[in-house]
C-alpha cells in the first residue's frame, strides 16, 4: 500500500494543443495544410500572424530561404497522453506535402497547459523526456509570475519571445476553456 501522503494515481488535466508552422513564402498554408489539420485535430481557434523566421538557417537546405512561422491553437481541449499520435501525424501530413524528398511545411505540435508550453520532437536532447514512438517531449517555455519564461535550450525565436502575444492569447482561450469544462 502506498504511503498516504504520496498521493493517488488520477487522470493528467486537459490541455490546450498548439502548432507552430514554418513554411516557405511559396507554401499556401492556408489551403493546402490548415484543412487537414483541423480534420485530424479540431477547429482552429487561434490563428497568430506570421513572423519572419530568420534566427537560424538550419531549414534553409530543404525547405528554402524566405521562411516564417506563425503559431495556431486547437478549440478541443484534450489530454497530454495524445501528444505522441498527434506528433505522428503531423509528421504523416509533412511527408503527403512534401516535393521531392524536401518537406515544404514543418508543423512542430505541442500543448499549452497552466504551467508550460511543451513541444513534440524526434530528437532526444538532456531536457527531453521519452515518451515512445520515437517521441520526445521537449518542455520549451515556463509560466510564473504571469509570464512566459523560456530555458536555456529554448529555440531562438521563442527564446526571443517573437510570440509572446499569441501565447498569451492562447493561454486565455485555454483558461475560459478549462472553466467551461469544470
Amino acid at each position: 500500500m502506498a504511503h498516504p501522503k504520496a498521493g493517488k494515481p488520477g487522470e493528467g488535466a486537459p490541455v490546450k494543443f498548439i502548432a507552430a508552422i514554418l513554411a516557405s513564402c511559396s507554401f499556401d498554408v492556408e489551403r493546402c495544410l490548415l484543412p487537414g489539420l483541423e480534420e485530424r485535430f479540431g477547429r482552429i481557434d487561434y490563428r497568430g500572424p506570421v513572423h519572419p523566421f530568420d534566427g537560424t538557417d538550419y531549414y534553409e537546405d530543404e525547405m528554402g530561404a524566405g521562411l516564417s512561422r506563425a503559431i495556431i491553437s486547437f478549440e478541443p481541449l484534450r489530454a497530454p497522453t495524445e501528444l505522441v499520435q498527434t506528433k505522428l501525424d503531423t509528421a504523416a501530413i509533412e511527408e503527403d506535402l512534401s516535393e521531392a524528398g524536401a518537406r515544404r511545411v514543418n508543423v512542430d505540435p505541442g500543448y499549452m497547459d497552466y504551467y508550460k508550453i511543451v513541444l513534440a520532437s524526434f530528437k532526444e536532447g538532456p531536457q527531453k523526456i521519452y515518451l515512445g514512438s520515437g517521441v520526445y517531449a521537449d518542455p520549451v517555455l515556463l509560466y510564473f509570475d504571469g509570464e512566459f519564461a523560456p530555458l536555456q535550450w529554448t529555440f531562438p525565436d521563442f527564446k526571443a519571445m517573437t510570440y509572446r502575444d499569441e501565447f498569451r492569447a492562447i493561454r486565455s482561450l485555454y483558461k475560459k476553456a478549462r472553466r467551461e469544462k469544470i
